[in-house]
């Protein structure tokens, strides 16, 4: 095998985020850029001579020309064998399958999640653990502290392959196996749920609406959904995944899976409705005339996992990231199983997960997610749903309701003020928490502040510590703010700010949270001086 070494000189900005290495699209494709990553994450990793390694992406614009220089790159590493999804073709829950199920050493997905793809959009690289899971902080910040010193990298020389055959092939001494993307995850997703169940239930007239939103969640849905599970052909819209999501915005929420909200909320709507974003690994759940909140749902499953064979005796805990809201922890008191708040990133899920602290787990950017592997997963929330709904023959909205009528229900809104300066959004942050040790006891508008803190987590399984995690304030009238700057954004800073206040009282549980909330939305504004700092309204509210 030919194997070059090729001269190169650091770049100064491949620090990973919270889900890997996020810029525009012309970033990763100067010359050395991509290359120049992948080198310093296997000077880190270190394969053993043989390591497997799991490969893929969401099939956003520039996914297949970086898998053939991965290729090259991982064959010059000395791993052994590559399994790639067929045509680059991979979701991040399928991909954290594969790495558990084939005993692989890591493995690499390409992706920007939720965000454009396109010449003009976004592109992503991220390095996922032996255990599925992303890699933790010690492994990203070795990563970046490599990049800034790298001077070569090595590639083996050679054709690209076709990765649109299943089967084996060659590169040098490295066996590259491509894969079916969608069959094993789907006889994972058999496993959890009772399909007879819900295949009979979609046989008796239930209609459902699932929009892939043109990205790599539609072969798995077309797969699933309107193959093994009967519904009809047309179920899955916008199901074949393109490198640009067709224009979209893939990101599943209330602005953005404008389709499906409209077809939802329109006179003829199905029973259930439901979308995935850009690599597979968020949900968004929808009822007829309804709308469930990623908080709400994840307190949902808890609290009905009984009902579903792969979780039914054996939920221990469930884990939230700091801005979901605090209604998961209402039902694990009640279940009387553990609840753990932690920082933003799925990877600090991964350790209780291991550990068997928990068995669900999810984040209020749509993400949820359980122990069957170490990502969040978009489609698995859908079966888990439908599993739900199918077993009570209720609809989400009634299902929904009586769990509030049983728990209460936290009112919560997340108002986001996108590509914002960066200095100014880190100057707004700082100055809050300047002011952290003085605001408890003041009163802004109607609501006085009785604690505050930046968080700061002790993972109770290995004791590490991530600290400024988010300024978390406890107001009165059982309300809670959380200010975050967001690391998933590639222009600017994102400032997203997270606001939720607990109601007990059944007759105000249908208000609406902007309504419900006005006040609290208005004191989160005058602590942190959002409107007389920035100067903006927020750009999204959710």
């Amino acid at each position: 095998m030919n194997i070059e070494q090729v001269t190169t000189s650091p770049f100064d900005d491949q620090k990973p985020g919270t889900s890997g290495l996020r810029k525009k699209v012309h970033v990763f494709q100067q010359p050395h850029y991509l290359e120049n990553f992948v080198q310093a994450l296997f000077d880190v990793v270190k394969p053993q001579p043989g390591a497997l390694l799991v490969l893929g992406g969401d099939g956003r614009y520039h996914n297949t020309n970086a898998i053939q220089t991965i290729l090259r790159m991982a064959a010059a590493a000395g791993y052994g064998r590559v399994v790639v999804g067929q045509d680059g073709i991979l979701s991040t829950p399928a991909a954290s399958h594969l790495i558990r199920a084939r005993g692989a050493s890591g493995g690499i997905i390409l992706s920007a999640s939720h965000n454009p793809g396109g010449p003009g959009g976004d592109f992503g690289i991220k390095y996922n653990i032996k255990n599925g899971g992303p890699a933790p902080e010690d492994v990203t910040n070795a990563v970046y502290e490599r990049t800034r010193e790298l001077t070569h990298y090595r590639i083996a020389a050679g054709a690209d392959l076709d990765l649109g055959l299943i089967g084996e092939a060659t590169l040098g001494d490295m066996i590259v196996e491509t894969v079916d993307p969608v069959a094993d995850y789907a006889a994972l997703m058999e496993s959890l749920f009772d399909f007879d169940l819900i295949r009979d239930w979609l046989s008796g007239g239930a209609r459902i609406r699932f929009d892939a939103m043109s990205a790599v969640t539609g072969p798995y849905a077309k797969a699933i959904l309107e193959g093994l599970l009967g519904a009809p052909a047309g179920t899955v819209i916008n199901g074949t995944p393109l490198e640009d999501f067709g224009g979209h915005h893939p990101d599943p929420n209330l602005v953005h899976a404008e389709a499906l909200v409209k077809e939802m909320y329109g006179p003829e709507a199905p029973v259930f409705g439901a979308a995935s974003d850009g690599d597979g690994d968020r949900n968004m759940i929808m009822g007829e005339h309804f709308f469930v909140t990623p908080s709400d749902s994840v307190a949902v499953l808890a609290a009905n996992a009984h009902l579903v064979p792969g979780y039914a005796g054996r939920v221990t805990g469930v884990a939230r990231s700091l801005p979901t809201s605090r209604a998961a922890d209402r039902v694990a008191e009640a279940l009387g199983i553990s609840a753990f708040e932690t920082p933003t990133g799925w990877k600090f899920f991964g350790n209780l997960l291991d550990a068997n602290r928990i068995t669900l787990c999810a984040e209020e950017s749509f993400g949820t997610g359980s122990d069957h592997i170490r990502e969040k997963d978009g489609l698995w929330a859908v079966l888990f749903w439908l599993n739900i709904v199918a077993a009570r023959d209720e609809s989400v909205a009634a299902i929904v309701r009586a769990h509030w009528a049983r728990f209460g229900r936290d009112h919560y809104t997340r108002h986001d003020y996108e590509e914002i300066d960066s200095d100014t959004a880190q100057a707004l942050i700082g100055a809050l928490r300047e002011r952290l040790p003085s605001l408890a006891g003041q009163r802004f508008g109607a609501h006085e502040v009785e604690s505050a803190e930046d968080f700061s987590y002790v993972d109770p399984v290995d004791g590490s510590v991530s600290e400024h995690q988010g300024v978390k304030l406890i107001v009165s009238g059982d309300g809670r703010i959380v200010y975050r700057l967001s690391g998933t954004g590639t222009s600017g800073a994102t400032l997203r700010v997270y606001i939720e206040r607990f109601e007990a009282e059944p007759a105000k549980h249908d208000a609406d949270p902007q309504e419900a909330l006005a006040g609290l939305i208005e004191t989160a504004d005058a602590i942190a001086e959002i409107g007389k700092r920035l100067g903006v309204k927020p750009s999204a509210i959710t």
